[in-house]
């Protein structure tokens, strides 16, 4: 059978460094850095006390609060995104076909705060079931697609795809096939995650997966450079609109891009390191490229996964060098967590929506905090170190990796 061509025909974000998509490309493209101290809990006896939070964000201006206290933050964030992807899509609400409209969503952990408030409350009782009748609905990772599709009446297919930081790019991946194979006309898709709280920091510090620059933590952050000491912790939402071509078109849509591609593939190495020499990496990346039919040389820029870790930054750079050879010298790569921090499960939404407004706008963001050169990084890949570039960027590619060796990649191609 002959596939659908897929289209993302809306957008919305909410991002340490911008509220919305105008804010969040505005910070992405001026190098603004969304990591602070900690101001949702006491972080005195914590190793990092720093996180890339939320910023203004009063849940009043979006829920009322009986509807506010069903939510666990990380559902809260996927509402607000979705709406505002779908009101940027345009699409009539009143007279699309609901059957054929679908939420596919990602979350890494999903109701983080609200299991860790639940059971301490039970910890400090007298062993009595004292439960909020909510905790398990806003707790579970689901729920985020499943408020999605019972606010708009959207019945097509809906469910959580769970790849720690990889899942929204699963998520992404899954909207893709159900529309290419026809099964549904529209997929509202993306990810969020909260999990800046105690049992987040603790945890991920536990792991010394956190960096611990708490004299500077808006300069954490810093993919690829030979200082980097572990990730930022990030949380938010990011949405796309994913819609099979000839139905966009039919209704005059604007058209952001094309989705071409996606692969998927597994490191079967640790739970939490990357293989030394990337060999995952270079088959996903391989697997999507195939998929796209397209080659190496079609590809301008790559937004990597580039988290900031030592040994992850320099397995994903070496696989970009064996899957692309001298063409990848010639490709803006960057690493946009170096602004937003490392969002886990929403990760793989926010940076493809990177990816296409770089196309859209003509303009690569930077790779900000760069101050030494790693040599163990190739000096000629050109990293968009510090400062945006101009480039016409025709295909992107968006690289997202989670722990348990889940990678995910996707292709957009501006559509002429």
């Amino acid at each position: 059978m002959e596939l659908k061509r897929v289209v993302v025909t809306g957008l919305g974000a909410l991002t340490p460094i911008g509220n919305n998509i105008e804010e969040y490309w505005e910070g992405l493209v001026n190098g603004k850095s969304g990591s602070a101290p900690i101001t949702y809990f006491d972080t005195d006896k914590f190793k990092t006390k720093f996180a890339c939070e939320i910023k203004n964000f009063k849940v009043e201006d979006y829920f009322d609060r009986k509807e506010a206290r069903k939510l666990d933050k990380f559902a809260q964030y996927a509402l607000v995104a979705s709406d505002e992807a779908i009101q940027d899509s345009g699409l009539d609400l009143d007279t699309i076909d609901k059957l054929r409209v679908g939420v596919i969503w990602g979350a890494g952990i999903g109701g983080l705060e609200t299991f860790q408030d639940e059971v301490l409350a039970f910890g400090k009782g007298d062993g009595t079931p004292r439960f909020n009748p909510f905790f398990i609905p806003k707790m579970i990772a689901d729920i985020a697609p499943g408020n999605i599709s019972i606010k708009h009446g959207f019945m097509g297919p809906n469910y959580t795809t769970v790849s720690a930081c990889a899942s929204a790019a699963n998520a992404l991946i899954d909207a893709l096939n159900y529309i290419r194979l026809g099964h549904s006309d529209v997929i509202v898709t993306g990810g969020s995650e909260a999990a800046v709280a105690p049992a987040g920091m603790g945890g991920f510090n536990a792991m010394h997966a956190l960096s611990t620059r708490n004299e500077s933590p808006e300069t954490a952050s810093r993919p690829f450079d030979a200082t980097r000491d572990g990730f930022v912790l990030g949380e938010g939402a990011g949405a796309l609109i994913l819609e099979e071509y000839e139905h966009a078109k039919a209704r005059g849509a604007k058209i952001y891009a094309e989705v071409v591609g996606g692969g998927l593939s597994s490191d079967a190495h640790h739970m939490t390191a990357p293989h030394p020499e990337g060999i995952g990496v270079v088959a996903v990346m391989e697997n999507c490229l195939r998929n796209a039919e397209l080659k190496p040389e079609d590809v301008d820029h790559i937004n990597t996964h580039g988290t900031s870790t030592p040994l992850g930054d320099v397995a994903e750079l070496k696989a970009i060098k064996k899957v692309f050879g001298d063409h990848a010298k010639s490709i803006n790569i960057n690493s946009t967590k170096s602004m937003t921090g490392h969002l886990l499960g929403a990760a793989g939404a926010v940076e493809a929506i990177a990816s296409i407004l770089a196309m859209k706008h003509g303009i690569v963001p930077p790779t900000i905090n760069h101050e030494v050169a790693d040599e163990n990084i190739d000096p000629e890949l050109n990293l968009t170190l510090n400062k945006a570039q101009k480039r016409d960027v025709k295909v992107a590619m968006s690289n997202t990796f989670g722990f348990g060796g889940h990678n995910a990649c996707v292709i957009f191609r501006k559509l002429e």
